[in-house]
């Protein structure tokens, strides 16, 4: 069974960075996809980014390029979410999710796995 827990979450003022972990345990399969989902009170939870285990694609939504950065744990099925230049829109309950696939999770937002949840809060 995998389990995926999440620290790193914040508060943190405008223009500020803070860096998500996410440590994975029972992994067996190293083609997994692995990403950074958040969700704000009364919206859906939307996908941020994605790391595929695979081919080592990473991939983001329009509204974080060049501000994030998805890379993975080099000695374990870790991932990390480097988060610069934070804007208020950027706040919400950041979830770390696995799948078997990258299409689970990046276009059927149907990953198999969830982490329970990391607060970022981007205010002065």
């Amino acid at each position: 069974q995998v389990q995926l827990v999440e620290s790193g979450g914040a508060s943190v003022q405008p223009g500020g960075s803070l860096k998500l972990s996410c440590r994975a345990s029972g992994v067996t399969l190293d083609t997994i996809t692995m990403g950074w989902f958040r969700q704000v009170p009364g919206k859906e939870r939307e996908v941020v980014a994605a790391y595929d285990f695979f081919d080592r694609k990473t991939i983001y939504i329009d509204s974080v390029k060049d501000r994030f950065t998805i890379f993975r744990d080099k000695k374990s099925f870790g991932i990390y979410l480097q988060m610069n230049s934070l804007i208020n829109e950027d706040s919400g309950v950041y979830y770390c999710a696995a799948a078997d696939t990258f299409w689970k999770l990046w276009e059927d937002h149907t990953p198999s796995y969830w982490g329970q949840g990391t607060q970022v809060t981007v205010s002065l």
